[in-house]
């Protein structure tokens, strides 16, 4: 498998997006919106479908349209600060209409459906790279703004009391989001990195006991599956995201069972 170069480029980025999408899903899941990352994959499609029309790079499309979007979800949270789930809510349902609109515009129907379910197996080296500076990028932001992210992840009242600039530090984390979003769009498709986003989150939410157990062990079950889905679609003949994301889905249900299993064998003694 590793004597394909396909492959060994496929593995690298499998591994960044599989460390850097869960981190991020880890703030994204905590501070209650873990549908952002549905809501700005449609929006990348629009972007995709948008450059397409446009004869431009559609990847460059959907990070446009992703910052786009990201923007607008923050300015949302901030008109209707007690129903924040809006935002994701009316951002999606653009993102939808655009996308719905501009497809059928394409000249090309099968380079925008390579993006709705990815084609990471395709990935250039010039992808390659790109995916690597952002994935590098996201997590420097992340290690870096840790403390913020963690007070507004439980209470965005109490980090602004203590000095945070909360303002300022969720327009660049949702514009982060974005970033990850629109080069994942490519590689694992717009359909399913909301996926990886949140089921590694949400085993790791079961396993950890603190704020950074979580972080670590969500980035280490994503590449975990990511490695998994890559090598078994490869020996299966499955798509590599849809199985990427089985494998995770897969991971948590045996999480959930071996917890509830040691519960019971613990309440019998």
């Amino acid at each position: 498998m590793l004597d394909y170069v396909f492959m060994q480029r496929s593995l690298v980025v499998g591994v960044l997006l599989g460390v850097i999408i869960p981190l991020v899903g880890v703030t994204v899941v905590l501070k209650r919106l873990s549908m952002i990352g549905d809501a700005l994959s449609h929006t990348s499609l629009a972007g995709v479908a948008g450059g397409l029309v446009a004869g431009v790079s559609p990847v460059a499309g959907a990070v446009v349209a992703c910052l786009a979007g990201a923007l607008c979800v923050e300015g949302v949270r901030r008109r209707f600060r007690e129903q924040s789930e809006l935002a994701v809510a009316i951002v999606m349902a653009t993102g939808i209409g655009l996308a719905g609109v501009l497809s059928g515009f394409v000249p090309n129907a099968s380079s925008f459906n390579s993006f709705m379910f990815g084609s990471i197996l395709t990935v250039s080296a010039e992808e390659t790279v790109g995916i690597a500076a952002v994935s590098l990028l996201a997590t420097a932001f992340c290690v870096l703004a840790r403390r913020e992210l963690f007070l507004m992840s439980f209470d965005e009242r109490h980090a602004r009391a203590v000095g945070v600039p909360v303002s300022v530090a969720n327009v660049a984390f949702v514009m982060m989001v974005a970033l990850v979003v629109a080069v994942a769009a490519r590689t694992v498709g717009s359909l399913i990195v909301s996926s990886m986003m949140v089921v590694p989150v949400a085993c790791a939410l079961q396993l950890a006991r603190s704020w950074r157990q979580v972080c670590i062990f969500a980035s280490s079950i994503g590449v975990l599956t990511t490695v998994a889905g890559l090598v078994a679609s490869y020996y299966l003949g499955l798509k590599p995201g849809g199985t990427i994301v089985l494998m995770a889905v897969a991971l948590l249900v045996v999480v959930l069972v071996a917890k509830r299993v040691t519960a019971f064998a613990r309440h019998t003694r």
